[in-house]
């Protein structure tokens, strides 16, 4: 059995470094907020050409604190509406409702997934404050045509970049410093992924990071002085002393990723597969190699019975979501189109090159 993904696998690899550090980790005595998290903050900043990170809970938090502070700060107000992908994670859009404000759904590009430029001066209205791009499976968006619209109607620019860790353009530009703050998510199935929960908020403006580092630790300015009506989302600090060791080698991994994807591509001769689109730059790190299919419960049977693991990202589109009920009786017929028909095939470090070879033997035979 191939599975979709091995974690275990996965992190075998760093599995005596994480013992070290671990070790260090107890007889530091610091457990929340110590020198691993401080770190890590520095490291992964530069890793993204950002002033600063900061570590919290989860990536679902990250974002939500970036439109709390900008509340906060009044360069948004509860209310405004930000522009979000309509074929996104449910989370992308939970973040901008949590923050008390309004989601505007604009429908993907059908060759990239990715929030459709093309669709977005329709989209903008007199409330609207932000874009909130997603850069979803791990390709970077349309960076430069969306960033030419956000500034020339005097929009704030936010990234989702929770699948991105380590893409760049043709400029070497990072997932995480096109907009003016980025969230990103350290869940264990990442590409940069901790041993639990974690997430980072990047950002180049210095009183933006500041106030994010607050709100993260419930608004305090001291231990004892509380500024702000804040949260408690720190990134744990066994988890950053874990991303300190993964980070070391994220471009190697993604490299190793997009060799895989290319072996997919070139090697995958199926009519009835439509894979996805890569130009062959680094601007793609595959956190998720998808596909699409027509009859796709025919097709993971298919691939079951071949003992080949596939997952869907995602099954239900965000606007069909009960969770999601404001969004509902909106007519999103492109992304509800990719919702029916994606699914994922194994593509993650662990995997061997006879494991490729039989995946893509499969694929061609289905």
């Amino acid at each position: 059995m191939i599975p979709f993904l091995d974690l275990h696998a996965v992190n075998k690899p760093y599995q005596d470094q994480f013992g070290i550090e671990f070790e260090k980790f107890l007889d530091s005595g610091h457990y929340i907020l110590g020198d691993g998290v401080k770190v890590f903050e520095t490291e992964f900043a530069a890793f993204c050409n950002t002033e600063r990170a900061i570590g919290t809970g989860n990536g679902l938090d990250a974002l939500v604190l970036i439109f709390k502070a900008l509340i906060e700060q009044g360069r948004m107000k509860p209310g405004d509406e930000v522009i979000v992908p309509a074929n996104t994670y449910i989370a992308s859009i939970m973040s901008v409702l949590l923050a008390g404000l309004k989601p505007v759904l604009v429908e993907p590009d059908p060759q990239t997934f990715n929030l459709d430029p093309n669709r977005l001066n329709d989209a903008i209205g007199d409330n609207t404050a932000a874009i909130l791009v997603v850069h979803l499976y791990g390709q970077l968006a349309d960076m430069e045509s969306i960033s030419k619209i956000a500034a020339s109607n005097d929009l704030i620019l936010l990234e989702d970049a929770a699948q991105a860790h380590g893409a760049r353009d043709e400029h070497g530009m990072m997932a995480g410093s096109f907009g003016l703050a980025a969230g990103f998510s350290f869940y264990p199935t990442k590409n940069l992924g901790a041993l639990g929960d974690g997430g980072a908020v990047t950002t180049s403006d210095l009183e933006l990071a500041d106030l994010i580092s607050k709100l993260r630790n419930y608004g305090r300015r001291t231990k004892d002085a509380n500024d702000y009506l804040g949260m408690n989302s720190r990134l744990d600090e066994i988890q950053a002393r874990f991303l300190r060791i993964k980070l070391q080698e994220l471009d190697l991994m993604n490299e190793h990723r997009r060799r895989m994807a290319s072996f997919y591509l070139k090697n995958i001769n199926n009519e009835k597969l439509k894979l996805p689109y890569y130009d062959g730059s680094q601007n793609h790190v595959f956190h998720q190699f998808v596909l699409r299919v027509k009859d796709r419960a025919d097709f993971i049977d298919f691939m079951s019975e071949k003992e080949i693991g596939t997952l869907v990202h995602y099954p239900i589109p965000p606007h069909n979501q009960k969770a999601l009920n404001v969004l509902e009786n909106q007519s999103l017929p492109v992304t509800e189109a990719i919702h029916r028909e994606v699914v994922s095939i194994p593509l993650n470090p662990a995997l061997s090159e006879d494991n490729l070879n039989y995946i893509v033997e499969q694929l061609n035979r289905y």
